[in-house]
């Protein structure tokens, strides 16, 4: 918490020296004690040995679920899951060299599909997706950290471009079920659907020609108000990347 405080540049240069230390591979007891600490207590995976948020998406083999530990990457495995697809940008905690080593161990293909939950999504990244989706091996889980915004914005993505589920169908993914807040800045990625509707569905558009076309990144994020309250508990409380 006490970080929000520092200066932008000590800020960054902090969390440069956690992303060279984690992408190393892990070597030594220290390593790997540093490792799991580090996952378990600053990444909040303490909190998803207990309960992963993983829940199945539309008719497919994917899944959806937070940041899974070495253990349940094996679990996965044995269930028969052939790709892991994080959606986190960061490679800044324990959690990052555990998972690829756990999936190097176990024969699982590590794929990085980077969204953001605070931003309007660009372009490029839903064009993106497509591709994602088309290509990896299933069956596959995505995960982000908590499986709740990132992980939500990319199971709506799939069953928009993937499965070609109505939008008002897939804007589900993003819920309160999943520990999603709309009224948060992670709302934003209810409104992208939403202003979907308004723009492209009303005007008989299909979803990914509105994004080639019409959308509007800019102006998204200028409309875009979250609540306070809202914010506060996903940012300041909860602690949400």
């Amino acid at each position: 918490m006490f970080k929000r405080f520092l200066k932008p540049e000590t800020r960054y240069a902090r969390r440069m020296a956690r992303i060279a230390r984690f992408e190393r591979p892990i070597t030594g007891a220290g390593g790997r004690l540093m490792a799991w600490a580090n996952m378990l207590f600053v990444d909040h995976g303490v909190f998803r040995m207990a309960y992963l948020n993983r829940h199945r998406v539309g008719r497919g083999e994917l899944w959806r679920s937070a940041q899974p530990g070495p253990h349940q990457l094996a679990r996965f495995r044995r269930e028969g899951v052939r790709t892991i697809v994080t959606l986190r940008g960061g490679r800044e905690h324990g959690s990052w060299p555990l998972q690829r080593e756990a999936c190097e161990r176990h024969g699982l293909k590590l794929v990085e599909f980077v969204l953001r939950s605070r931003e309007a999504p660009d372009r490029a990244t839903v064009l993106a997706a497509r591709d994602v989706f088309a290509s990896i091996e299933y069956p596959a889980v995505m995960h982000c950290k908590s499986g709740a915004d990132r992980a939500g914005l990319a199971a709506a993505l799939y069953l928009i471009i993937h499965e070609g589920r109505p939008v008002r169908e897939a804007m589900g993914q993003l819920s309160a079920r999943y520990g999603h807040f709309r009224f948060a800045k992670t709302g934003i990625l209810d409104a992208f659907f939403a202003r979907y509707l308004v723009e492209g569905e009303s005007r008989g558009l299909d979803f990914l020609t509105w994004v080639e076309t019409v959308y509007d990144p800019e102006a998204l994020k200028r409309d875009f108000r979250p609540g306070f309250w809202s914010d506060l508990v996903v940012d300041r409380v909860i602690q949400r990347e």
